[in-house]
């Protein structure tokens, strides 16, 4: 498994079956300047959706049409993107699993807010925000956390899919910050590999990891804070 960091929650998983982003927030992102949108969507199979905020949904509606990938998404979100002609949608919601071929996603509680404000000023409602449970064929399984605060049925989600990897939002005022979150991987998951994100995109959230990194100092989990555009392999 190939996993690279786009900046800010966005995420490429490939496997030798599939090809996902996750959260593609791209043309926006000050974190992505420097790649290329065609080169990080180039083959995807799948587009994976934690809630309907701008900065997760970002891109899908034109790389979905471009690509003909399946996107996932929670059933409020998916029938907004079906209004915007996206056309082959796997809609869910929490706590359901949705096979995916290779992989499965179930969609896990996440404490956060879901809407699009439309040109008129009108706030949209999208369902809830969500985490998303990835469990591969032969390869490591990921909790993709969302944006989150912590919350204490994180340990539910740990006893019912034991994940290995973790994408953990750091970045504090719209998601926990790096010492919460820290705390939340030390006392409800057993991770293997923690990879933080949700940070240094807009200037009023935290600009580093270093407040988890600290945090996680002596735990049994491997905190890798990769840089945008940079690949691990697992």
């Amino acid at each position: 498994m190939k996993i690279t960091w786009l900046g800010h929650s966005a995420f490429r998983i490939e496997t030798s079956k599939a090809k996902i982003l996750l959260d593609p927030f791209l043309s926006y992102n000050a974190s992505f300047s420097g790649q290329d949108i065609k080169d990080v969507s180039a083959g995807i199979t799948h587009i994976l959706l934690t809630h309907g905020h701008g900065d997760h949904v970002g891109d899908t509606v034109a790389l979905a049409k471009e690509t003909g990938a399946v996107v996932l998404a929670n059933a409020d979100l998916a029938a907004w993107l079906g209004s915007k002609g996206v056309d082959k949608i796997e809609m869910g919601n929490t706590g359901g699993t949705i096979a995916l071929g290779s992989f499965s996603a179930t969609f896990t509680n996440a404490l956060h807010s879901s809407a699009q404000i439309t040109e008129d000023g009108v706030s949209h409602a999208l369902g809830n925000a969500n985490g998303l449970m990835l469990h591969f064929d032969d390869e490591a399984s990921i909790l993709a956390m969302g944006d989150t605060d912590i919350f204490s049925d994180m340990a539910l989600i740990n006893e019912l899919h034991q994940p290995d990897i973790g994408f953990v939002p750091v970045g504090d005022r719209f998601t926990m910050g790096g010492a919460v979150a820290a705390l939340a991987c030390r006392r409800y998951f057993t991770f293997k590999t923690a990879i933080p994100c949700h940070y240094g995109t807009f200037p009023i959230i935290d600009q580093t990891a270093e407040k988890f990194i600290a945090g996680m100092e002596g735990s049994q989990t491997d905190v890798r804070a990769i840089k945008p555009s940079e690949s691990l392999s697992i």
